[in-house]
């Protein structure tokens, strides 16, 4: 056999294919040669996940950044390359094949920035770093010997003598001693001998005379005669001697070698093999066979569990499943069909010897088209075998127990079972369910799995089977009378809830990726009302499938037809429409069309008692204290300078001179309030910003003060003849006094003093003066506060109590609770402003913020159904005025109430509703 491949380094998936041909396509626009399949070491790089790798970790830049990131490139290499003693040489050869094929390319896709040219980039080695902000300006381009040569001038013609020879050759006939530089032009010449320094041992005080005559010799002139005479000092050999250090030892690696000794079972073999080889038999013994300890490893895990699910050994098959069951679990997406031919086929043909168990029937699968599959037990591997049910009900049903069974049948059912979880441990993958949609046998298999005795035992693999077919039908198209259609329709039968659940979804998924319609056609009168009947059952996992099979079955008029004769659509219809608000919340959203900008509140007017107290302060307090009274600090708010400057002015220029200046004031507002400060907006437009004008201005405990709303004349107001009171407050042009004090006991006073002129009387020299409210003949009291009339029919009332204790109902709250009574608050109306922010009942989006889960398919099941009603016999379409008007008149108050409150089915409601007005509802 021939030696074992290497598992292939390149993962050649559709991803990769397409990454490559766009980095040709690059490369051959920028004028560069792209190595495809750059080799290091013993393998090939992955580009395209090479290129994932480095940009993930930041790109090449950062990767190269040793500083950093340390031994970036190492660590790819370990896990491109594995451990190796010459990693850092392949840690720098994979930077170099990324740095010649997908460095600019990495510019250019994932930083969106134009590359360096390649002279500077690809043409050039890959030691440097800084992509990014390499330009021809600040990159050093490194040039050859011959072009430096050409830059400086040294090129010297063949004919001159004097130039033959250049000075650095001259130069360099010996190295100067010390020195550490070495010929790098021209030709090699013998490496200069190497002089130990020999200190000079002349006294280092010379004579005047001695030092203007004769020079001393420098100690490289007495080296280099000790040298050539081939001589060296006792000085210099002495230092040799000091600085001589041995050179480092390294330890030995040693290799065991097999001996007699220590492997004797090895030489037997061996001599054995001799003796076979010496009389000619090993040729024939072991012809076509590779010999144990030859190199060849056998099979990896996936050919071996295929050729042992295909044996038909039970211990090989419980082997090829155990280990089938853990890859399809672990290797997730990574695990396909295509990649293993025949391990599908395995699978079914496994799965398919449940029915021997218990029935007396062992099928065998046929691919050719002129075999006739009608009877006996051949399956049509092609088609998929029409009479698959009348086949199994032929079959002798062997005499099984569910609660006692043999070993061999319990082992078998096991590995049945594993078979098929292995299937539906891969086609949760859609390649998978894609790949084994094509082979007929996995809809037998479901089939006959689903249509078996009803035993606890194959519980298990029924679940199994209704998964697959779950992940499948999608590409099946299934009549009425398909075997598998009609084996799912009777799963809604019973009483198990996962089976039910899963049923409805693999039927509501029937030809979801085929262009031809599914009708769902002959479904039971009972199952539809089952169905609508688990709608009301607090189960949101079954109402989901219910309504995935609701919708795809009230898809066509037939079917709309059907179930109005099998159920009550109006109760359907109220459930369906109260699951439009299943599990919504509360949300506040801000609409910025229908936001209006709030106007600035006026200035507040001080009245003179206010401004006489702040008159006895002195700036800046005063300015402070009347800023408190009529501003708040409000972040989104601002004000121009100049506005209020002179704001201030007017306020106080009646009560006389005042010496604060413009700029002082605008200081003292920042200072007021933390958070305001001047600022120069757009425009040019100098702005306090964080301030904002009161609606009722506050005392200095930051109390708002109560506005006094008595209606008087504009007449000076006198106490009321009794014969003239008939007439009422609207026969006398008034106006309101708007006299500010502080709410409660000073509001009253003020009311009792100023407008009603009750009289005050000293009761004790040592106390105040108090208001006389004893009876008075000769005068009565009215009220008029906001216009009120209590009093208007009684032509005014005598007693002073009485008519204060009704004014007192007017009155502002002293708690500061309540500006005033809203009843006769005629004068300031509330203000009438457009809402910032509306409450909405939103239920649960997708992703993309759309509408997702039980609200929307409710929503889509009822524009089905308004639809198609108008379509079904014309004697439902006359009475009640109209179907679609007796089913869909009692909820269009609620539809309504959806569509303005749920913002993510607002556009299906209003879908539904159009519906049912094109209906004539």
């Amino acid at each position: 056999m021939p030696p074992r491949q290497r598992e292939p380094s390149i993962d050649r998936t559709t991803e990769y294919e397409e990454f490559m041909k766009r980095l040709a396509a690059y490369h051959e626009k920028r004028g560069t040669t792209l190595e495809p399949e750059p080799r290091v070491g013993p393998r090939r790089l992955d580009l395209l996940r090479l290129y994932k790798r480095v940009v993930a970790d930041g790109g090449y830049d950062l990767v190269s950044d040793t500083k950093k990131t340390r031994l970036g490139w190492r660590r790819i290499a370990e896990d491109f390359i594995g451990k190796s003693p010459h990693l850092p040489a392949q840690a720098f050869t994979t930077k170099s094949a990324y740095y010649k094929n997908l460095a600019a390319y990495e510019i250019s896709d994932h930083w969106k920035r134009d590359p360096p040219p390649k002279e500077i980039l690809e043409d050039v080695s890959a030691k440097g770093g800084d992509l990014l902000t390499r330009t021809l300006e600040n990159f050093d381009c490194p040039v050859g010997r011959e072009t430096e040569n050409l830059v400086n001038g040294d090129v010297s013609d063949a004919g001159d003598v004097e130039k033959e020879k250049t000075p650095k050759e001259e130069k360099m006939d010996i190295d100067d001693p010390g020195s550490t530089g070495r010929v790098t032009r021209g030709l090699r010449q013998a490496p200069p001998q190497r002089v130990l320094f020999q200190p000079d041992g002349a006294p280092s005080r010379q004579t005047r005379h001695a030092s203007n005559h004769v020079n001393s010799p420098t100690p490289a002139a007495a080296n280099v005669h000790s040298v050539m005479n081939g001589t060296h000092g006792p000085s210099g050999a002495s230092l040799n001697l000091a600085n001589y250090e041995p050179r480092q030892q390294y330890p030995l690696t040693l290799k065991p070698v097999t001996t007699p000794g220590n492997a004797p079972e090895f030489f037997r073999q061996k001599r054995q093999m001799l003796k076979e080889t010496a009389s000619g038999n090993v040729s024939k013994k072991y012809k076509g066979m590779m010999l144990p300890g030859s190199g060849f490893p056998g099979p990896n895990i996936y050919v071996r569990a295929l050729l042992s699910l295909r044996s038909g050994i039970p211990e090989e098959e419980e082997y090829a499943l155990h280990h089938l069951v853990k890859i399809s679990h672990e290797r997730g997406d990574k695990y396909q069909f295509e990649q293993f031919p025949g391990l599908a086929d395995a699978l079914i043909v496994k799965v398919l010897h449940v029915s021997s168990l218990f029935y007396n029937v062992h099928w065998e699968i046929s691919y050719e088209e002129d075999v006739v599959t009608d009877s006996g037990s051949t399956l049509n591997g092609l088609t998929g075998t029409r009479n698959i049910l009348q086949k199994l009900r032929s079959g002798v049903p062997l005499a099984t127990n569910d609660d006692i069974h043999t070993q061999a049948f319990s082992a078998e059912l096991g590995r049945i079972t594993e078979a098929g979880l292995v299937i539906r441990n891969m086609v949760m993958l859609e390649e998978n369910a894609a790949y084994i949609s094509k082979i007929a046998s996995i809809r037998d298999f479901i089939t006959i799995t689903l249509n078996l005795p009803r035993q606890s035992t194959i519980v298990e693999l029924q679940h199994y089977a209704l998964e697959i077919a779950e992940q499948v039908t999608k590409y099946f198209s299934l009549g009425p009378h398909d075997p598998l259609y009609l084996s799912l329709l009777s799963q809604l039968e019973g009483t198990d809830r996962g089976a039910i659940i899963t049923s409805l979804r693999a039927i509501g998924r029937i030809a979801m990726t085929l262009e031809e319609h599914n009708r769902l056609e002959a479904v039971p009168f009972a199952t539809l009302r089952r169905v609508c009947e688990w709608m009301l059952v607090e189960d949101e996992e079954l109402r989901s499938a219910c309504l995935d099979f609701l919708y795809q079955y009230t898809s066509t008029a037939d079917n709309v037809g059907t179930l109005m004769k099998s159920v009550d659509v109006e109760g359907l219809v109220d459930q369906l429409v109260r699951l439009l608000l299943y599990n919504a919340k509360e949300d506040e959203r801000k609409f910025k069309g229908e936001v209006k900008e709030e106007p600035v509140p006026p200035i507040p007017q001080l009245t003179r008692g206010i401004m006489d107290t702040y008159m006895r302060y002195d700036e800046p307090e005063r300015s402070s204290l009347w800023l408190k009274s009529c501003f708040e600090y409000d972040e989104h708010s601002e004000m121009t300078q100049i506005s209020l400057w002179q704001a201030y002015q007017a306020a106080f220029a009646p009560y006389g001179p005042f010496d604060m200046q413009a700029s002082n004031f605008i200081k003292n507002v920042s200072s007021t309030f933390t958070g305001a400060s001047a600022q120069v907006a757009a425009g040019n437009k100098y702005v306090i910003s964080g301030i904002k004008p009161r609606d009722t201005p506050v005392d200095r405990s930051l109390k708002p003060f109560a506005r006094c709303l008595w209606h008087i004349s504009k007449a000076p107001l006198m106490p009321t003849p009794p014969q003239l009171h008939g007439n009422t407050t609207d026969d006398i042009d008034r106006t309101e006094c708007s006299e500010l004090t502080r709410p409660g006991q000073e509001m009253f006073e003020h009311i009792l003093d100023k407008h009603l002129h009750v009289p005050k009387r000293r009761i004790d020299e040592a106390k105040e003066e108090k208001f006389h409210l004893d009876p008075d003949s000769t005068r009565t009291y009215d009220c008029r506060w906001g216009g009120c009339q209590h009093f208007a029919n009684t032509r005014g009332i005598a007693s002073a109590h009485t008519a204060c204790a009704h004014i007192k109902t007017h009155l502002p709250d002293s708690s500061g609770k309540a500006s005033h009574r809203q009843k006769y608050n005629r004068s300031e109306p509330a203000a009438s402003k457009s809402d910032e922010t509306s409450i909405w009942l939103n239920t649960c989006t997708d992703e993309r913020n759309d509408a997702a889960g039980l609200p929307l398919t409710s929503a889509l099941v009822l524009r089905n159904l308004a639809r198609y009603l108008s379509k079904t016999d014309a004697e439902h379409s006359q009475e009640d005025g109209g179907l679609v008007n007796r089913i869909f008149g009692p909820v269009k108050e609620q539809l309504y109430y959806v569509m303005a409150h749920n913002f993510a089915l607002r556009d299906y409601i209003a879908a539904l509703t159009r519906a049912i007005a094109a209906a004539g509802g």
